[in-house]
């Protein structure tokens, strides 16, 4: 058994494709050897900014000898079809194997030497290596077939144990040689094999597991950082990105003129992130600090007072920037800002942003006038949507696109408005993934949730739904924050009516310029016809003819404007139960709730899901099930439907199929009922009047328990009564009380959908 060592060694790789490249590497090595027969005992990738490396441990010196055998026609089989074959597999028929009337050609090939695999293989791999973006260089760089590589290419080291496995791809040669660090050791390195090429690259100054580079980043800068009596605002993915950067890292703390702390903290660290790749600090109270930490190359003779003057001028440089542009967007009012978003087009169907933000304006208020969001003024509601887009058009916004929203609300903030509407601006946008905060503040999430209604209405009302894995317009995300605000604030809706108030407000702009020139565009678009309309049989002029397309436009978008709101909420119940499912809660439970029908409360609707979810794993809701299921069986093998018994979906009981059983002890029945009988029929009375409270109480854990109490009544009736009696009359008031039992339970959810 032998290492094999495969470098790679290049100019810089950009750090945001170094952990991909590393698992491609691995993958597309694995595979190239397995053709071969080969597998190593383990494979291990590493990356710096200058290199890819596999090292490949525990390969055999050579591949087993392999027998290939292939099928071939029956030995009866008329000569051209054999001579097909032989032609095929290059043998003679005497060269054939038959077995059982069949002929086979049978192959012996011999063990090949690994390194021999392996300068097939390396070559292979890195013509076909998936870079997300890749070039060509040098004279070759001509020919589209040249190499193609992240960055040139400019050697590899390619050692299996200790001896060279020689290939040659577009005149590079493998071999022994490296480069150590760019600044500390330019010169060449002469690797003896895997053991020890990591020790021989720290020497060089090279570290090569970029999680050690991330841990010196991390400790080092948490230590300066602390000596100063300050600490670091973690941030891992800065962490890996300043590994990505540096060979061999050093941090090092800088500092900036004081004065630009009047800049918005979220400007600031967004500054030094994105363009700069500092860490910024924080003081003992969390406020943030005047404090940078950047990352060198290199170990400074100086200690690195050179690198940090000149990150603090380019910093510097950047922060005034950031000022000037903090400075003029003061000047102009949120509401002058608005103006200007009749110029930014929102969707070419939909409109421009300022159309977007009309609509909006109107759900906001109407969400509160209407109680659905409580607690908060409808004229907050309705100047914050007015206002939450005004900082696309602000220089800043221009500047750093992430902080729209968060501009917003210190622009509202320094202009005096209520603190309300500023974080209402601020916050709209929210949640924006799944560990994003919630909003819980009313005007807020009444803005939110106008803001994400009015993106679903209006991109399902131009049929622009998400497909399969295509979702451009994140209309899922979209979605799925909606859930979460509706069931982290417990707001009591009824969705439909939500998204069939969003979408009727939902018409195309040029449609609505048209039919404004008319004088007929009222609320909706539920009255399109333009004065003096001709009967669509008669002679008509020009302009007549376009009158009667655009109607027939407004008809059409009139009728999407009708399914969109039945079209988004089978799109949220479908969202929903991805999201339950992901948060622990069994599918088939999910379903079982679901299958009640008319639910369209979804914090009444998951407040069921998750009773039902606790009641079924305890031993009462097992043996419940399994005596529903039971009944259910005869129910369905006899035919007996909800309607036929007289037992309404929500769970209502009584009617042909019972008669009389459930209210006395047998009068009228024409016959005496059996004690377990009446001993069933009084404990439905009970679980039934029981559950139905609890369930209008949505107390639906009280419910389940009440249904419970019939696990010893059921039990006790299979034991000792037969259903299917040859007396019509007794089977029909049998079947009844199990038909009850159904109706009972369906009160809380629909125990057909329940595994198990």
């Amino acid at each position: 058994m032998a290492d094999f060592l495969l470098e790679l060694l290049s100019e810089e790789i950009p750090a945001r494709m170094q952990e991909k490249a590393s698992a491609d590497l691995a993958r597309l090595f694995e595979a190239e050897i397995a053709k071969a027969g080969l597998a190593a005992q383990t494979v291990e990738t590493y990356a710096t900014p200058r290199r890819l490396t596999l090292i490949a441990r525990g390969l055999p010196a050579a591949t087993e000898a392999v027998s290939e055998e292939t099928k071939g026609p029956k030995s009866s089989a008329p000569p051209q079809a054999l001579e097909g074959f032989l032609r095929k597999t290059g043998l003679t028929r005497e060269q054939l194997t038959e077995r059982d009337g069949i002929l086979f050609a049978v192959v012996e090939k011999p063990g090949r030497a690994t390194t021999e695999v392996l300068a097939e293989a390396i070559p292979a791999i890195i013509r076909a290596f998936p870079w997300p973006k890749s070039m060509r260089w040098g004279a070759a760089s001509q020919s589209t077939a040249s190499l193609r590589w992240v960055r040139p290419l400019q050697g590899i080291v390619a050692l299996l144990g200790e001896d060279v496995v020689p290939f040659e791809i577009d005149g590079i040669t493998s071999g022994a040689a490296t480069l150590g660090h760019r600044f500390h050791h330019p010169g060449m390195i002469t690797i003896g094999s895997a053991h020890d090429y990591a020790e021989k690259l720290r020497a060089c100054h090279v570290i090569l597991d970029p999680a050690e580079r991330r841990g010196i980043i991390e400790g080092g800068a948490r230590a300066i950082a602390e000596a100063r009596g300050l600490h670091v605002i973690p941030d891992p993915g800065l962490v890996a990105e300043n590994a990505g950067l540096t060979e061999w890292p050093v941090p090092l703390l800088g500092d900036f003129d004081p004065a630009f702390l009047e800049v918005p903290r979220e400007v600031i660290q967004l500054t030094m992130r994105t363009n700069q790749k500092y860490f910024a600090c924080v003081d003992a109270s969390g406020k943030l600090a005047p404090n940078f930490i950047c990352t060198a190359n290199i170990v400074a003779t100086d200690g690195g007072a050179a690198i940090v003057a000149g990150n603090r001028k380019v910093l510097a440089a950047r922060l005034s920037d950031a000022k000037f542009f903090w400075e003029q967007d003061l000047k102009v009012p949120l509401a002058e800002q608005a103006k200007k978003l009749d110029q930014i087009v929102f969707h070419e169907k939909l409109g421009t942003v300022a159309d977007k933000v009309e609509r909006v304006a109107k759900l906001a208020r109407w969400l509160v006038e209407e109680g659905v969001v409580k607690g908060a003024d409808p004229g907050h509601a309705e100047q914050a949507a007015r206002l939450a887009k005004a900082d696309l058009v602000t220089g800043m916004v221009g500047e750093f696109p992430e902080l729209q929203g968060v501009m917003g609300g210190y622009y509202a903030r320094a202009e005096g408005l209520p603190h309300e509407v500023a974080d209402a601006i601020r916050d709209h946008y929210k949640p924006v993934g799944q560990s994003d905060d919630v909003p819980t503040a009313p005007v807020t999430v009444a803005v939110s949730l106008a803001d994400k209604l009015d993106t679903m209405a209006g991109f399902f009302v131009i049929d622009e739904k998400p497909t399969g894995s295509k979702d451009p317009f994140a209309l899922r995300r979209a979605m799925l924050a909606f859930i979460r605000m509706v069931e982290s604030n417990k707001l009591r809706l009824k969705w439909l009516d939500l998204f069939r108030q969003a979408a009727d407000q939902i018409y195309t702009p040029a449609l609505a310029a048209r039919l404004s020139d008319w004088g007929v565009l009222g609320e909706g678009l539920a009255e399109v016809r333009p004065p003096d309309f001709p009967n669509p049989d008669d002679e008509y002029g020009p302009d007549q003819q376009a009158i009667w397309s655009w109607t027939v436009e407004a008809k059409e978008v009139d009728a999407a404007t009708f399914h969109a709101p039945a079209d988004i909420a089978a799109f949220l119940v479908d969202r929903l139960k991805v999201q339950q499912r992901e948060a622990g809660i069994r599918h088939d439970l999910i379903d079982a709730v679901f299958a009640l029908g008319g639910e369209d409360d979804l914090v009444r609707l998951l407040a069921r899901v998750t009773a039902l979810q606790a009641f079924v794993a305890t031993e009462d809701g097992a043996n419940l099930l399994a005596g529903y299921k039971r009944a259910a069986n005869i129910l369905k093998k006899e035919s007996v439907t909800p309607a036929q018994a007289g037992v309404h979906q929500e769970g209502g009981a009584g009617g042909a199929m019972d008669p009389g059983l459930r209210r006395d002890d047998g009068l009228g029945l024409g016959f005496a009922p059996e004690p377990a009988e009446s001993a069933l029929s009084a404990a439905l009375e009970v679980a039934e009047a029981a559950a139905s409270s609890a369930v209008a109480q949505e107390n639906f854990e009280g419910a389940m328990a009440a249904l419970a109490g019939l696990r010893g009544p059921i039990d006790a009736f299979f034991d000792s009564v037969t259903v299917n009696d040859v007396d019509p009359a007794k089977r029909a008031a049998r079947l009844g009380l199990l038909a009850r039992i159904r109706g009972a339970v369906h009160r809380v959810a629909d125990f057909s959908k329940i595994e198990g």
